[in-house]
């Protein structure tokens, strides 16, 4: 099969931003074939590699959402650096930023300034409460949009504070709906021939991610407000978490089919018979029954993989709770190649969450490490017209900064 070009192939993405919305959004784009450049401050470059888990130095969370890019640091500060970088914006797509409402006016990188710079740019703005509305300037991390939006509300064991989510959905979240706009709005310059602001908050996407309490609330009058369940769905049951011997396993069998199957391999034809638990409404009213009947049936099993065979072979929905370990050493996991391993110049062989794109004409694969900090200034520098004395000149004098472990590439 003859491959195509990547979907993004000749698009180049200005990423200013750090930790993680931003970064992961313009790691997307670059998955897909863009051209990402990774622009930092001197000497700290984005908080995100401080963060745990570092070795040698090197942060595995900024390797993570920062793969497939080039690397540019420069001191924005300086008017040669800003130079620079109005100078790349000129001839960019797309700019992705994650900074408080603002903040990067004052840098002159807003997008009114850019956007008169640049007239065909999609400027990209991720935000904890986007550029308009009271709490428009408030500082907030994806924690902070979860706690918010009600989605921390509805975890965890009634009467207990809830737990962290410990994986950042907030963030992700928003980061994809980044991606979907950006492709958008590229799509649309085709027709208009001019770029646009997108307005990405983190408070936004969690509110609506809410698949059933937003409507729950409405249509009840107000007088239905999802609260903590524990273990389980009270509007859809069987859909939960459930104890083995030996772990714990999810079964789903919210559906009259997968309820039937249940039923008949849990407690034969008597219990898939008992109409207490025919359809839905009768189910969820009967809910600690069934909890009951499903419950006792996991723990009299030999363990969580005999209950999870027996589910199988009935063709109930069910999959273990897994550590990452387990994860990491399941087939399944293998054969999507979610896990990719790199070569890093400084770590050696380093293995990282793929990312689920899967195209049938052509490879997403990455194709670069995350870059060091100012790994290609030179090269950056050159493909805009400063020359070998100019660059020198901007490093010796701290406008261009790299990390010392630069110095030592081939």
């Amino acid at each position: 099969m003859t491959q195509q070009n990547l979907p993004l192939a000749g698009i180049r993405v200005i990423d200013y931003s750090h930790f993680l919305a931003g970064p992961f959004l313009s790691r997307c784009l670059a998955a897909m074939g863009a051209e990402v450049i990774k622009v930092e401050r001197p000497k700290e470059g984005d908080a995100g590699r401080a963060h745990a888990m570092i070795k040698d130095g090197q942060s595995g969370y900024f390797l993570q959402q920062n793969m497939g890019k080039q690397g540019l640091c420069i001191d924005l500060k300086d008017p040669r650096g800003l130079a620079l970088m109005h100078k790349l914006i000129a001839t960019a797509d797309v700019f992705v930023e994650n900074y408080r409402p603002g903040a990067l006016e004052k840098l002159g990188l807003g997008y009114k300034q850019l956007s008169e710079l640049n007239p065909k740019l999609v400027y990209c703005s991720v935000s904890a409460y986007g550029h308009t509305g009271p709490d428009s300037g408030r500082p907030g991390f994806g924690l902070i949009a979860e706690a918010r939006s009600g989605a921390l509300a509805q975890l965890g064991v009634p009467g207990e504070p809830p737990p962290l989510l410990r994986i950042p959905v907030a963030d992700m979240y928003t980061g994809i709906h980044g991606v979907a706009a950006v492709c958008a709005a590229l799509l649309g310059r085709v027709t208009s021939g001019k770029g646009q602001h997108i307005d990405m908050a983190l408070y936004d996407c969690m509110i609506s991610i809410h698949d059933y309490a937003v409507q729950c609330y409405y249509m009840s009058g107000g007088t239905e407000i999802p609260v903590q369940t524990g273990h389980d769905q009270p509007e859809s049951t069987i859909y939960g978490v459930f104890p083995a011997r030996d772990g714990n396993l999810v079964i789903a069998a919210q559906v009259d089919d997968a309820w039937k199957r249940l039923a008949r391999l849990i407690g034969g034809e008597a219990l898939a018979a008992d109409t207490r638990f025919h359809g839905s409404v009768n189910r969820n009213a009967n809910r600690l029954a069934a909890l009951d009947y499903v419950r006792t049936w996991t723990m009299a099993q030999p363990s969580r993989a005999a209950c999870a065979a027996a589910l199988d072979a009935a063709g109930v929905p069910c999959a273990p709770v897994n550590t990452i370990d387990e994860v990491l050493a399941d087939p399944q996991t293998i054969a999507r190649g979610m896990i990719v391993e790199q070569d890093h110049p400084v770590l050696g062989k380093v293995k990282l969450p793929n990312l689920p794109f899967r195209f049938s004409g052509c490879d997403t694969s990455p194709r670069s490490p995350a870059p060091l900090m100012g790994q290609h200034n030179t090269s950056i520098a050159q493909t805009l017209g400063y020359s070998a004395g100019e660059i020198d000149t901007l490093v010796r004098e701290g406008v261009l900064y790299n990390e010392p472990a630069v110095e030592h590439l081939t």
